[in-house]
């Protein structure tokens, strides 16, 4: 079901988590088909989850280091979305769209260093170096 089955009919309250699940999946699977950058943070992710365990210096590190990594994936997808939209309206070349598409891949650079950052910290704990 996609999201324009929910604006025909009122659905409400389990229904409607139920159809947000799956246009949300939908998305995800769409992203990861469509979008190499979408491909390469899952791929970092899958990689992170059983080094993190090694590197993190406690459960708490564990947890925002993984976060850190979901949320570059959350940023990502904003920006492909933005970048879609931007295509959709404007086809053509356009100063401003291409403001608007730096702005969002340096927001996906700055959620890279703010991951960067956690995991760095984290292994410097970890090795008792700070």
């Amino acid at each position: 079901m996609h999201a324009d089955f929910e604006h025909r009919t009122a659905v409400t309250g389990v229904t409607r988590l139920v159809y947000a699940t799956a246009n949300s999946a939908n998305g995800l699977r769409q992203a990861l088909r469509r979008e190499a950058a979408v491909r390469q943070e899952a791929a970092l992710i899958a990689v992170a989850i059983p080094i993190g365990l090694a590197v993190a210096p406690s459960a708490g590190w564990y947890v925002a280091m993984i976060a850190a990594l979901l949320m570059l994936i959350a940023v990502e997808l904003l920006n492909t979305a933005v970048e879609k939209l931007a295509d959709h309206v404007t086809p053509g070349w356009n100063a401003e769209i291409g403001l608007v598409k730096d702005l969002g891949s340096a927001a996906v650079f700055a959620m890279i260093l703010m991951a960067g950052l956690i995991w760095l910290t984290a292994a410097a704990l970890r090795l008792e170096i700070i």
